[in-house]
Formats: C-alpha cells, structure tokens, sequence
C-alpha cells in the first residue's frame, strides 16, 4: 500500500525554518524541494544556499522565473523575490530565513520527524556507501526502503535526502561523510537515527586531523545524542571504534570477522576477484553467504547490512539470496571483464592507505598471468603522506605485482620507490605525473590474462586509466 506523501505547506515549512512568508499564499503546496535552478521543476521550493563559489540567493528571481512556487532566502533578500514573483506568471510565496543552510536542514529535520520512518545512518572511514547500498537491499526483501543518492551525504545532501522522507518510506537508510570534527554530530543532530552504523576507523582524510586517534574520536560523533531505545551497530574488530562505544547509552550490536560479535563469519572462501563466501553467524540463527563483491572488506559490510536487517527481523535466507546478487557500484571494486581477456578490477573512485592496502590483498588473492597495479596518489593525509605512500609501496611489492604504475606527485613517487626498495625490479615500476599519460601506457601495455587493478583519490583521475582500458569494452 502506498502512504499518503506528507505536504509542504508554505505555513509549515516557514514554521519549521524559524522564517517569515514576507509574500505569497501561506496555503500553497511545495511539490519538492531544490537548491539548483538547472534542475528545478515547476511547483518546487527552491532553497537559496550560500556556497563557496556562490549565493544562491541570487538566484532567486531565476528560480522563480522557471517555475518555483517559493523560494527561501536570507533575512532583508526578499524585496528583489517579490518584484520577480509578481512580475511573473506565477505569484510566488517567499521565505525569510536566518541561515538558507540552517533552514534546509531544519526542514529535513521535521520532514523526518513527521514521516515517521525509521532512520538507518552509517558513517565509518572506508565502506560507507557499499554497506549503504548493502543495507538497503536486505532491507527491502521485507519494506518499502529509500537510500540517500550516490554520496549525498554532507550538510546539504543529507537534508536533501532526508526531505524524500516525505513519500513517508518504512526505512530509509543514509550515509554521513565527513572530513572535519563537527560535521558528524551536525548530521546526526538533523538524521535523528533509530540506528547507527560504524564501520570502522582508518586514515582517510588524515591530513585534516592531528591522528588516527583524533580522526576517531570526530567518527564518534555518530554516538551523539542516542537515547536508551537507540541501537547502534558497530565492529568488533576495530579497537578504535571498540574503545569508543562503551559509552554508548543504547544497545549495541557487533559485527566482526577476527573476534567474536553478534554477528560473525566464519569459514571464509576468498576467491579474489570472483568473490567470497562465509558462514555468517547471527543471534537468530546461521547462514551460508556467497557474493560476487570481492575482499574481505565488502565481506565486513555485509555482516553490518545483516546485523541491521537482522534487528528488523528480515530473514536470513533472504539476505542470502540477494547477497549472491550483489554488484559493486561503479568505480567501487567494480570487476570488468573485456572481450580482449584483460580483467580489470575497478575502484578508481577513491582511495586512502588502509582501503588501497585491502584492494592489494583482493589482488594478491586474484589468478592471472599478469598483475598490472595502477596505483594513484592518495590525498588528504597531510604531514603523513610521505610515509602511508611507501607502505603502501612496500605492500605492492609483497602482493606478487608484476607491473607498477605510480601516478601523481612526489608522493606517488615515494610509492614507486619504496616498491623498489621493497624488492620489485626498477624496470617493472614506473611513475606518471597524470592519469591521461599512465593511461595510454597501460592501454600500449596490457594484454590477454593480465588483471589491471586500478585505484586513487578522485583528485588525481585515475578513473580515465579506466574508461581507456574499457573504451568499447574490448
């Protein structure tokens, strides 16, 4: 059955932002919610959103040009709205709000509050949008379920999402990504969640904190304001998030491959690119699981989706089912397999130390007659660049690698060199500056057999050696 969509009354919504209609019906309906004129739909609220490029409240008159029925901007901005709205064919309802930013997320905040759904929020270093994705697939086996939409998942994607809430879903399930302390807590202050998610703690984004430890304690912040009937999932593997969650006033749930947990695999079958399979053990009983998601990484993500299906009472065989139909969202461990024979294993999307390392494991796992690494420059690690690039170098050196391509700057070389210093011989590395120039290699080089793993922070592109390798798909 299909729930009734909760209105966005322009008295309501004013209310819930701390705003003031200074023009316009208070009676009119929103049918949705924009902060881009490209995109904006007749009938829609758009939200003018002061960013860093850009005030969206400039864009006002625009936005109602193209059809907005409302508009939100800051206090005192109104005056060029209401010239444009009577102007126009549509005489449209303006919002005066102390912050555009406060009062989109103030908005999301009471459109969770009135769905009634019950809210899922996953936060972690590494795995966050696959066990989202994860997640919400075993959920649906029993309930209407919405996700938050590909990385949707800062102080403006989230609220965004959020207001999708009003098609009033039984679970919507949400990722919250952060780089800074704060952010966290902002994002749980608006999500409200009836259950938390924390996957892990590693090193992404390490140059914006003092340590993993203080990159810890900002991931914490998923813990905030939980009440008694709060569940929290988190894993058991993980000493940093372990030493974390004592305090945690609800119940907790562990998931957990090397130590006992709640949740638990045993009996592990990694097959490299083609897959892995465990026995996963729960409090409501045991199943066998098999999936086409390579690395033991994807198989921890799995035991969190079952830990939180497991807590709304979906069936074990049916989160089997669709785990053996589970497929790597694109950039993110993606395996493609091209009609020349070559294999490529995908997961240019981002990159930071401790996932390149699991990515060289699922490598090192993998048959062919030849493993091409193209390994780029991971960003975000501040003062310990220098240092995580040649782990990651000697690593590379240690996974049976026959090729190496380093790409970016001076850290990228540092990887080379530790690689070399690692064992691997100075013929079989190389180092490019670009992704465009480490990709025509790559292409000039790769033949039938060889598996190509391809992998590095978005900022560096490597997701072009990709689309070169798979150009045609041959």
């Amino acid at each position: 059955m299909t729930a009734i969509a909760l209105p966005l009354g322009a008295k309501w919504v004013a209310a819930v932002m701390a705003g003031e209609i200074v023009h316009g019906d208070a009676a009119r309906e929103f049918s949705a919610v924009s902060i881009d004129t490209r995109t904006l739909a007749p009938g829609e609220l758009y939200i003018g959103i002061r960013g860093e490029r850009f005030d969206g409240a400039e864009f006002a008159p625009a936005a109602i040009a193209a059809g907005a029925a409302g508009v939100v901007v800051p206090r005192g901005r109104g005056a060029g709205s209401r010239s444009a709205s009577l102007s126009g064919e549509r005489d449209a309802v303006v919002i005066e709000v102390d912050d555009t930013t406060l009062a989109l997320q103030a908005l999301a905040r009471a459109v969770r509050r009135a769905s009634g759904t019950k809210v899922v929020a996953i936060t972690g270093s590494a795995g966050k949008t696959t066990t989202k994705e994860i997640t919400a697939e075993f959920l649906s086996a029993r309930y209407r379920v919405i996700r938050n939409r590909g990385n949707f998942n800062n102080h403006i994607g989230l609220p965004l999402s959020l207001i999708e809430l009003r098609q009033r879903p039984e679970i919507a399930v949400v990722e919250l990504g952060m780089n800074h302390a704060g952010e966290i807590s902002t994002l749980i202050g608006v999500a409200e969640p009836d259950v938390r998610v924390w996957t892990n703690v590693g090193d992404a984004h390490l140059g914006f904190f003092a340590s993993v430890d203080a990159l810890a304690d900002a991931k914490a912040e998923i813990l905030d304001s939980a009440a008694a009937s709060t569940t929290l999932v988190a894993n058991a593997d993980d000493d940093r998030v372990m030493a974390r969650v004592a305090s945690f006033p609800g119940r907790t749930v562990t998931f957990g491959i090397d130590r006992e947990a709640s949740v638990r695999a045993s009996a592990i079958v990694d097959r490299g690119i083609d897959g892995i399979a465990a026995r996963v053990t729960t409090a409501r009983g045991a199943v066998n699981v098999s999936t086409p998601l390579v690395g033991r990484g994807n198989l921890a993500n799995i035991l969190a989706a079952t830990a939180v299906a497991t807590e709304f009472d979906v069936p074990l065989d049916a989160m089997a089912a669709r785990a053996a139909t589970l497929r790597a969202a694109r950039h993110r461990g993606e395996v493609v397999r091209l009609a020349s024979g070559v294999t490529v294993l995908d997961d240019s999307y981002n990159a930071s130390p401790a996932a390149t390392l699991r990515a060289l494991d699922v490598f090192a796992r993998s048959r062919a007659v030849r493993r091409i690494a193209v390994l780029g420059e991971m960003l975000e690690l501040g003062a310990h660049a220098g240092a995580r690039h040649q782990d990651v170098g000697r690593a590379a050196a240690q996974a049976r690698i026959d090729v190496l391509f380093a790409v970016g700057g001076d850290a990228a070389r540092a990887l080379a060199d530790a690689a070399i210093a690692a064992g691997m011989a100075r013929a079989s590395v190389r180092h490019f500056a670009t992704s465009d120039e480490a990709a025509e290699a790559a292409a000039a080089l790769v033949t039938r057999g060889d598996l190509v793993l391809v992998k590095g922070s978005r900022g560096v592109k490597t997701d072009r050696v990709v689309e070169r390798l798979t150009a045609g798909r041959g």
